[in-house]
């Protein structure tokens, strides 16, 4: 279904949870004209968007200064809405089973809100069921109202790519599901006020919230494979990045590389998938399988790290480590893999240096324990660690590694392939996943 060209839905939107993905929708209504109350209950929040700042950079100032932004931590401000998108986190606890505090807050918070007619659209990261079966309830015990009848429900799994200036909100196809045909085809129509590419209508909302993790996880058993597969190169003495550029000149081979699987999405989804098959009774092998390869890379990299080491006479340290978020260009340090090599080298008592100029060292120190250091601070290193691929860290690619390095000689772990080999000064060892 194409999008609408114009605003002719008639609902009044509240956002609520101004994150990575949260924001970005606020910003595309916004953009469009409508006026949006865009919530969050982080005062400190509401007050840097207010002042055309947003941490993640995902979304401009000049956006962020439009009129139609109402940014509010006063849940009261709610109650202006009709219609009720929930973007706020969903990761998973230290036992990988998934951590839905946050939604239910906020299915509490929008409850208290709510009036006849009113409609809720989640698009957080959840397990099937977890809509109806879950937010549900607590949505009627704060409004008092009954869910089906008074008001209702959908699901719209979000596709928010941090860092992705091409894949952009407004141009990518849109899942929505109504817990109803009528609210079917209001949430597309409001949708489909700002989205460009087209609207998929699901048949229903477990459909919806299944698709979603089933995306990431099938991301997440492709990458799997490949870090599977560099072990097996290692063993083998052949290049993992050789092997798949030959590989990937078959017109029908995926073109998936090895690397450290954290973040928000696919390092968490298939936890969530998961977790609700074995409520079922059900055992899954292959996606845990897939999940175990991938949660063992950083202490892989660790470990070759200390191997390295060794045949340098020993040496302790320091090992600098480049990157601490959990992807390339992006700020989000959530679920960062980097922390798994930190840790696994402190546990043999190598110490440790990380720099990384994208991550905000005050949310590392408060997540992590790890403190960030500016390039200028960093001490010669024995070994350097290329963890994230950030564009300034690969432009200056050799010449950055070698003035890190003790006398401009040592190990480098390229993490991601990116530093040309042909190009590799004397006296460096390198090694690449």
């Amino acid at each position: 279904m194409p999008a609408s060209s114009s605003v002719d839905h008639g609902r009044k939107i509240a956002v609520i949870g101004l994150g990575y993905v949260g924001l970005p929708v606020a910003a595309a209504f916004a953009r469009a004209g409508q006026r949006v109350i865009a919530f969050d209950i982080l005062p400190e929040r509401i007050a840097e968007l207010k002042s055309g700042h947003d941490r993640t950079r995902e979304v401009e100032a000049a956006d962020l200064r439009s009129a139609n932004f109402q940014f509010t931590d006063d849940a009261a401000a709610l109650r202006e809405a009709d219609f009720f998108i929930v973007t706020v986190p969903t990761p998973i606890d230290e036992v990988h089973r998934p951590d839905m505090r946050a939604l239910l807050d906020a299915s509490r918070t929008v409850g208290a809100a709510l009036n006849k007619d009113d409609i809720v659209v989640y698009e957080s990261t959840v397990y099937p069921g977890a809509t109806e079966e879950d937010c549900a309830p607590l949505l009627e015990v704060a409004s008092g109202l009954v869910c089906g009848r008074d008001f209702t429900l959908g699901y719209s799994p979000e596709r928010i790519n941090p860092g992705d200036r091409t894949h952009r909100f407004e141009i990518i196809d849109k899942v929505v599901a109504g817990q109803d045909a009528r609210t079917l085809d209001i949430i597309a129509a409001v949708y489909g006020s700002v989205i460009k590419a087209g609207i998929h209508k699901a048949p229903s909302i477990k459909t919806a919230e299944a698709a979603k993790v089933i995306e990431n996880t099938q991301r997440d058993l492709n990458i799997a494979l490949m870090n599977e597969l560099a072990l097996i190169c290692h063993e083998l003495d052949i290049d993992t990045a050789d092997v798949l550029a030959a590989a990937g000149t078959k017109w029908n081979f995926l073109k998936f590389s090895p690397g450290l699987v954290g973040g928000h999405c696919i390092g968490v989804d298939p936890y969530y998938l998961t977790h609700r098959a074995e409520q079922t009774g059900y055992h899954p092998q292959l996606i845990l399988a897939g999940r175990q390869v991938n949660d063992g890379v950083g202490a892989r990299v660790a470990r070759q790290c200390v191997r390295m080491m060794l045949h340098h006479d020993g040496a302790k340290g320091p090992v600098t480590i480049l990157g601490l978020s959990f992807k390339e260009d992006v700020p989000d340090i959530r679920n960062s893999k980097v922390v798994d090599i930190i840790r696994e080298l402190e546990g043999f008592g190598v110490a440790v240096q990380v720099h990384d100029p994208m991550a905000s060292p005050e949310e590392a120190a408060h997540e992590y324990g790890v403190r960030l250091l500016p390039r200028e601070a960093l001490e010669p290193a024995e070994v350097v660690i290329f963890a994230v691929a950030h564009r300034d860290f690969v432009c200056e690619g050799w010449t950055l590694m070698t003035s890190l390095l003790r006398n401009g000689s040592g190990a480098v772990l390229d993490v991601k392939s990116r530093l040309p080999r042909a190009e590799k000064p004397e006296g460096i060892e390198l090694w690449r996943l």
